[in-house]
């Protein structure tokens, strides 16, 4: 028989397989068309009977990978205007009191969804996790700021959807005083403002930051100048009454061009220097310090305590930056004399050229340039991010993932180690190559789910004093 199940908003009908319920494209908040894609998320409208809940809902609109990434990652998202919604996996039994993990995707805060084959939570709710899997506004629709709107409208998703999680979640048998929130990319990068935002409180319990930052935040000042090319590539002022005209299709396509004037002149009197110094030279549409949602930058905050007592899981792939420059060819081109005014464009000290071509040497200047921008990016972010949150007496584990690919010369690139936490490397083909290390999968799932019931991955918490870290790989 077909589970059904009673939520905030009506019955949804799911299904079960193997032991396992899933319940698909739940909506949390209602359809955000018209005026309301630039308003605050608000409770769906209730429905009758057992609305199905056997399909994937849909994806906030955007535009395709680039052709080399989009081979690799996918672009997996579903048409729908019900967009805001969640999928959630649980064991078909009677129990409760299960602890609950929410992911958050990435996709640079433009692209991904819920609907990525690697993110099927089936393993999680098979080793006794409750998994949620939700969906956000991406692109202009989450982050340009705008008069008459709220800022940070993607965050406030996530915000509304966890307290969705809250309200719902022990239907489902999960523990809403269990509840960790884990992402990758530009999703731990909203978990690290979660963390330290003063909305977020009661929400959840444990974070899990896997690829993120907490360095990354634009001034309002600075978003503005944004959303003013934004405004002018449309040809209308910076306003959500006339942004809410605009077709979603042609938001996105102005959206994307936005995005490649950025990338081509990342100047700081153009852009603002938030922006230039945060987007990494990619980004432009990001988390906004708009004194409500998030008023410091998550590692400033959490310098000061505001994560206080909220167990951090927090890590980096070896290889990250090698996804951005090897399949699009941009690392075989690069040579040592362009280096130096392309860390510039990053922000970072070209003298570091020396150390680092010292501890590596007849490596190329592409091999360089990845090691420095993985360790710029990720790896020294997440460690700090990591101390902060350990020196106010909160535990705080540090992993990295070391598995990489061997083809393709892309080692342990950005976003490889998804299908790994997730145990879905049969979901994941292209993304892990013809011969992933199930050995690896299998070790690295069973930590997040140690965290997610305990608190505790399996090994010892990361200080200034002793920085453990655990190797994946």
């Amino acid at each position: 028989m077909a589970p059904i199940v009673t939520v905030s908003s009506g019955k949804i009908l799911g299904r079960t397989d193997n032991g396992i319920s899933a319940f698909l494209g739940v909506p949390y908040a209602a359809a955000p068309t018209g005026a309301e894609l630039f308003q605050a998320p608000r409770r769906p409208d209730p429905w009758e009977g057992a609305r199905p809940a056997t399909e994937l809902g849909g994806s906030c609109p955007q535009a395709a990978y680039p052709p080399g990434i989009a081979e690799l990652l996918g672009t997996q998202t579903s048409p729908g205007a019900d967009y805001l919604n969640v999928n959630i996996w649980t064991p078909d039994t009677e129990g409760s009191g299960l602890p609950v993990m929410v992911w958050i995707h990435g996709g640079a805060f433009t692209r991904g969804s819920n609907a990525m084959p690697a993110y099927d939570g089936s393993a999680f709710a098979r080793d006794g996790v409750v998994l949620v899997s939700i969906n956000y506004r991406l692109g202009a629709a989450g982050f340009a700021v705008l008069d008459g709107a709220p800022s940070n409208r993607g965050l406030l998703d996530q915000q509304f959807a966890l307290a969705w999680v809250q309200e719902n979640i022990h239907a489902f048998g999960g523990d809403p005083g269990n509840v960790t929130i884990f992402g990758e990319s530009a999703g731990a990068m909203s978990i690290a403002a979660l963390l330290v935002s003063p909305r977020s409180a009661g929400l959840f319990a444990k974070a899990v930051m896997q690829s993120g930052s907490g360095e990354i935040a634009a001034s309002e000042t600075d978003a503005r100048l944004v959303s003013a090319e934004l405004a002018k590539q449309l040809g209308i002022s910076a306003t959500a009454a006339e942004f809410a005209t605009v077709d979603p299709d042609d938001l996105v396509a102005a959206q994307e061009r936005v995005i490649a004037d950025y990338i081509a002149d990342t100047d700081p009197a153009r852009w603002g220097e938030s922006v230039v110094s945060g987007g990494l030279s990619s980004m432009c549409l990001f988390p906004t310090l708009d004194g409500a949602v998030l008023v410091e930058r998550p590692i400033d905050a959490a310098s000061a305590g505001a994560a206080r007592g909220i167990p951090l899981l927090i890590g980096h792939n070896a290889d990250e930056f090698r996804l951005f420059i090897v399949p699009n060819g941009i690392a075989a081109q690069l040579t040592m004399g362009v280096l130096p005014a392309l860390l510039g464009r990053y922000r970072v000290d070209p003298s570091v050229l020396e150390r680092y071509a010292a501890e590596r040497p007849g490596v190329s200047a592409g091999d360089l340039f990845a090691a420095i921008l993985t360790d710029h990016a990720f790896g020294v972010p997440s460690r700090a991010l990591a101390s902060a949150q350990s020196a106010t007496g909160t535990p705080a584990y540090v992993y990295e993932f070391g598995w990489g690919r061997v083809d393709q010369d892309l080692g342990a690139f950005h976003a490889l180690e998804i299908p790994f936490v997730f145990d879905t490397l049969d979901a994941a083909p292209n993304l892990v190559g013809a011969d992933p290390s199930q050995a690896v999968a299998d070790d690295m799932h069973a930590a997040w789910v140690a965290f997610a019931r305990t608190g505790d991955p399996g090994w010892a918490a990361y200080s200034q004093d002793t920085p453990q870290v655990r190797t994946f790989g």
